[in-house]
């Protein structure tokens, strides 16, 4: 029988004592590993209980207490007067927080169930969804009644990602009124985060300012944040509330702007396409800038719909645009008060006169006056009141077109000015040396011709006319100012001689108040003469063919194709105090523009003269701008709902309409 006992085959026995041994040796170095773990084990713990005891200590408090900022108040955006054109109402608002957000499409359904959102809206949240950085809030909805947000606030177990909020919201008590002026406020962007890791840039309910002066002003309006601790169970549901650290609200911004007759110009713009600048003559305040159509910054502000966002895009009258600083015009006859002065400042003496037989030959060209017949014998006055171009296109050739660009950029006109706006259209006052840097050739007499009447190269936007118009009112070098200050210093002088100054001024009251070309314009107040230039602006080239057959009346042609109406003007004459300009897109010629202007500065004058005049034009446009602005909405939803039927062929139209709409395509 082989040896059992034997090791290895080396011939050693393995006794009893020897297994006990190697036993023993092996407990002990299994002992002496598991007395080392526990070594470790018992310091890691004394490590973590003792040296960093403070460090797990805060993060059990952040487990069982939840910090939530709560976001700052914006400051008011107040008028001369004290009166709000931005302020905050009291508000119940839900937001969605798409990084805890589980299932979208089911979260989405039961917030359009319990807050009875129409269809438009919860497509608009979804697009939102889509498009927003997974921590930027997404609203669902504001102005909520306390029985909506409490419905929302139960169920919140249920709703992952939902977050409803008790606060303040921004709100524009003008609408429509102060769009382009005020601008609007919207969540921050996803760009707007990654440049400042700012943390109350994704709290729900914070909003930037994105427009006009609630985003050159954001700074100033955005307060700071307040904070609050509640204790928390470990599935998130509130237990108490511990204690609150109030917001503080932002700065006050006071404009120089009048709200009243801000408001008043805008709805004296009516349905048109156009805008309203009105400016002290003593300061260069800004007491009124209203273009219009616009939109209501506080459906930009709430979170616009798809609907409103498309009628507004698609609109032709382009509400989306700030007229009166975006929008560039042919300043038309309005700039002849200023070439009349570099006519004077030249040494042209006003009684010099030539002969206006409706048009006048220069080059191989034949320049018309807007009268056909002609004007008859024209000295420098009447070439104003009676906007006789002939006289211009004359004397111009003589003078040159470099002294009447000099007269220009001192009037305002082309010039940049330092205003609080995120964009601004300059214009343009050719001249020799921009024309050829612009497009490489000489200046032409024609091209003087063209400029002296506010044609051809010139543009302006209409707060460059109402400068170049209270310029010419108070001989100033003012600038158009938005902040309140009570302490800026006077206006420094033009250097404009106070003689020629006076000679236009008088033309300037004959247009209105004499035998010129805006007599209904005059001023329904006693004792107070107005001053203005009608201007009206090509916007299409007449052909000879045309005019042999008779020109077109603007009324017979597309609304695009009319010309542009504009008016500027001041009040008093004898003792300037405010200056305007008015301009009316496609308006078919001055005579819609000095109506405008007369009601507008009767308001400053007298208030309910002026209503008197606004309420029967409101009746017949159909309302107010926020009625027409509801109708306008509803109609458009009927056409996209109709098409969408005649799409689906739910409706299946007549086959002359059929064909019709083919045609037009």
């Amino acid at each position: 029988m082989p040896d059992s006992n034997r090791i290895g085959g080396q011939g050693r026995t393995a006794t009893e004592a020897s297994q006990s041994f190697t036993f023993t040796r092996r407990a002990m170095v299994l002992g002496a590993m598991q007395g080392g773990i526990g070594v470790l084990l018992a310091a890691r713990m004394t490590w973590i209980s003792v040296a960093e005891n403070e460090h797990y200590q805060l993060l059990s408090e952040s487990n069982r207490v939840n910090l939530t900022l709560i976001p700052p108040r914006r400051g008011w955006i107040i008028d001369r007067h004290g009166k709000p054109l931005a302020n905050n109402r009291t508000d119940f608002r839900v937001d969605i927080i798409p990084d805890r957000l589980h299932n979208k499409d089911a979260t989405i359904a039961s917030l359009a169930n319990l807050l009875s959102l129409d269809p438009d809206e919860v497509e608009r949240i979804k697009s939102d969804l889509d498009k927003s950085a997974g921590f930027q809030p997404v609203q669902v909805a504001d102005k909520l009644d306390y029985a909506q947000y409490a419905a929302v606030s139960v169920r919140l177990p249920e709703l992952p990602g939902v977050a409803p909020a008790r606060g303040f919201s921004r709100n524009y008590p003008a609408g429509a009124a102060v769009g382009h002026l005020i601008g609007y406020v919207g969540t921050a962007s996803a760009e707007d985060y990654e440049k400042n890791k700012n943390p109350l840039l994704i709290t729900p309910g914070f909003k930037v300012g994105k427009d006009g002066l609630e985003r050159a002003f954001d700074k100033e309006l955005t307060g700071k944040p307040g904070a609050k601790r509640v204790e928390v169970t470990a599935r998130g549901k509130v237990v108490r509330e511990l204690t609150t650290r109030p917001d503080t609200p932002g700065d006050v911004v006071k404009l120089t702007i009048d709200a009243d007759l801000q408001a008043y110009a805008a709805r004296r713009l009516g349905p048109e396409s156009g805008s309203v600048v009105v400016v002290d003559c003593l300061t260069g305040d800004t007491l009124a800038l209203a273009s219009m159509p616009s939109f209501d910054p506080n459906s930009f502000s709430d979170g616009i719909s798809h609907a409103e966002w498309n009628m507004l895009a698609q609109d032709d009258h382009v509400p989306l645009r700030n007229k009166t600083l975006q929008g560039l015009y042919p300043p038309g006859s309005t700039v002849k008060p200023m070439v009349a002065l570099s006519f004077l400042e030249a040494g042209l003496d006003p009684n010099a006169t030539t002969v206006c037989t409706g048009a006048l030959r220069v080059g191989n060209g034949l320049f018309h006056c807007w009268k056909r017949g002609g004007h008859g014998t024209v000295n420098m006055a009447k070439g104003i009141y009676q906007s006789c171009d002939v006289y211009f296109y004359h004397f111009a050739q003589q003078i040159g077109m470099q002294q009447i660009a000099s007269m220009a950029r001192r009037l305002g006109l082309g010039q940049e000015y330092p205003l609080p706006f995120p964009s601004q259209s300059y214009g343009t006052v050719p001249d020799p040396r921009w024309k050829m840097k612009k497009y490489g050739t000489s200046w032409e007499r024609y091209d003087t011709v063209n400029a002296t009447i506010g044609q051809g190269y010139m543009l302006a936007n209409p707060t460059q006319l109402a400068i170049m118009a209270a310029r010419i009112a108070s001989g100033l070098e003012l600038m158009p100012r938005f902040v309140l200050d009570k302490n800026q210093p006077r206006p420094r002088s033009l250097g404009i001689s106070p003689e020629h100054l006076d000679y236009v001024h008088q033309a300037m009251s004959d247009v209105v108040n004499g035998p010129g070309t805006a007599g209904r314009a005059r001023l329904p107040i006693p004792d107070i003469l107005m001053a203005g230039k009608t201007g009206t602006a090509q916007v299409r080239r007449i052909t000879m063919a045309e005019r042999r057959a008779g020109v077109r009346s603007n009324l017979s042609l597309p609304w695009q194709f009319r010309d542009h109406g504009l008016f500027i003007c001041y009040a008093p004459f004898d003792n300037p105090r405010y200056a305007a300009s008015v301009v009316i897109e496609h308006g078919g010629g001055s005579s819609a523009a000095y109506p405008v202007a007369r009601d507008v500065l009767t308001f400053l004058y007298d208030r309910e003269k002026a209503m008197a005049m606004l309420e029967p034009l409101e009746k017949a446009w159909g309302g107010t701008i926020k009625e027409r602005m509801a109708v306008k909405m509803q109609q458009y939803k009927a056409k996209i709902a109709m098409e969408e039927a005649i799409k689906r062929g739910e409706i299946i139209l007549p086959l002359e309409n059929a064909v019709g709409e083919a045609g037009t395509q």
